[in-house]
């Protein structure tokens, strides 16, 4: 007889997996097992430490709504600080024991017979569950740059997601390829210790002024007044969605990407002195088509005399440089600013799962185009759930999502527990109605005007759609404890069970 090793397996220890876990514990659900492949929780948190790496939100918003913390040292809080605070959550709310690091999971196989996931790790272990949550999130995973010679490079190389502390950069040439979020961190932080730095930029970034500034004692007590935290993070709150969701996905009806735009460029003029290089970071598509950056000091570095901005495309990486169509630019150390895989084949999720009858779900996601049921649920996959889902997340906080999502599952998982169902699969119907709700609201957002066509944005699959939630993020949080649960089918060998008390 098929046994299970645990009820549920959380595949992730960042904050996905930590809320996810917190909320199961708080819901009674206490036989659970947390894997991750690193050595550490955070995630994001954990991998990125390049110079310079902080939240590009504020921290008020980015932090789980339950637990608030008033110690920030910054508005934006710098990334050793989301890495203390993913390990202060993890030992206040007794997960640690159920963490097993150094674990990775290269895939995920479901038995119809017993209605349980096997999945087996890098070193050829197994482990089974009932239900599979999926935290792998999208920011941990560095992305390579198809770049001829790249290997041949003679020098030191790193990405910006697995940065080497023994690294010294003084005196040394660089060279770093990319200017989106985590390069505009790093950038500034380096220029002033290298000899020469040269930046190679493909599309220039939307670069907004960043209200940062110092926590000081007085404010941080300020948060520990009565209504403090509240009001401090209603006003966060508003200013993330006006920035992001709001502007995005009601761009036809609201004039915030406009106000946004004017902003930018204005910042753009008081920053950089010379009118050729302020050209060359002059965004030709509308703010909103690829996730802005926000920093006071960014755009600032290319005043410097040691600091070169160099937009013609790279040819090749040599042994001693980077090549451009007619320029070899020396480099004694080349940084890859490149970004992740983010909603992609390979890391949604990070390893082979395989539903009802050996269902591939990269597979069917190639051939359907990337979906979930409210972002969570795909039809074949049953007792499989996913925080980071296509169509889950909408560009406001992460946490946000992760409440919202886990809010979601844990009405699967309770109505499952009190009717006995062994097996919770979403309908194919159920599944097929909110995806056509989420393309016909296209016409209202940023990411389908004809400019958006020159941003080279990760938000655009392969199949040229834009799997982010078309809603903001009031709407998100309403649905997650509200959709219809007759949406799913609830089961149990040999005979469905009633899924008609609303739990």
């Amino acid at each position: 007889m098929s046994t299970i090793d645990h009820e549920i397996i959380i595949v992730g220890a960042g904050f996905s997996g930590i809320g996810a876990a917190i909320a199961l514990r708080e819901a009674g659900f206490e036989d659970f097992l947390m894997v991750d492949d690193a050595d550490g929780v955070g995630g994001t948190w954990h991998w990125n430490t390049y110079p310079g790496v902080a939240v590009d939100i504020p921290s008020f918003s980015y932090q789980f709504s339950f637990d608030q913390r008033t110690e920030w040292s910054r508005v934006y809080a710098p990334g050793r600080e989301l890495k203390a605070y993913a390990e202060s959550c993890v030992d206040k709310y007794g997960l640690r024991p159920r963490i097993r690091f150094g674990t990775t999971v290269v895939a995920a196989d479901f038995d119809a017979d017993a209605d349980r996931w096997v999945l087996r790790t890098a070193d050829g272990a197994e482990l089974s569950a009932r239900f599979v949550l999926s935290a792998t999130g999208v920011l941990t995973r560095p992305k390579l740059p198809d770049i001829p010679g790249i290997e041949t490079f003679a020098g030191t190389t790193v990405h910006t997601a697995r940065w080497d502390h023994g690294l010294d950069l003084r005196g040394k040439r660089v060279a770093i390829i990319g200017t989106g979020a985590s390069a505009v961190q790093v950038i500034p932080e380096i220029a002033p210790v290298v000899e020469h730095l040269t930046v190679f930029q493909r599309t220039p970034i939307w670069c907004l002024p960043r209200p940062d500034a110092p926590m000081p004692p007085p404010a941080r007590w300020a948060l520990r007044l009565p209504g403090g935290r509240t009001i401090t993070r209603l006003i966060s709150q508003t200013y993330v969605e006006i920035t992001f969701p709001l502007a995005a996905h009601y761009h036809r009806s609201l004039p915030t990407a406009a106000i946004g735009e004017r902003a930018g460029l204005a910042h753009l003029r008081r920053q950089v002195k010379d009118p050729a290089v302020r050209a060359k970071l002059t965004p030709n598509y509308a703010l909103g088509c690829k996730r802005p950056s926000f920093s006071n000091d960014y755009l600032a570095t290319y005043n410097r005399t040691n600091v070169t901005l160099e937009t013609a495309p790279i040819t090749e990486i040599t042994a001693t440089g980077v090549r451009t169509e007619d320029t070899e630019h020396p480099a004694d150390v080349l940084i890859l600013a490149t970004g992740f895989k983010v909603m992609e084949s390979g890391n949604m999720p990070t390893y082979d799962l395989h539903g009802v009858d050996g269902l591939d779900l990269e597979k069917w996601w190639d051939e359907n185009r990337l979906q979930a049921y409210e972002g969570v649920s795909v039809p074949g996959f049953p007792n499989y759930f996913s925080i980071m889902g296509p169509y889950g997340y909408n560009g406001a906080s992460y946490f946000t999502l992760i409440e919202n999502q886990t809010r979601h599952i844990l009405r699967c998982l309770r109505r499952a527990r009190s009717t006995g169902a062994t097996r919770v699969e979403v309908r194919r119907e159920a599944n097929d109605r909110f995806f056509r709700e989420v393309l016909a609201r296209r016409g209202g957002q940023v990411f389908w005007q004809d400019s958006c066509a020159d941003a080279n944005s990760y938000y655009f699959d392969k199949h040229g759609d834009v799997p982010l939630r078309p809603s903001s993020t009031l709407e998100a949080a309403w649905r997650s404890g509200h959709f219809d649960l007759s949406d799913y089918m609830f089961t149990a060998a040999p005979r469905p069970l009633s899924a008609t008390v609303e739990t």
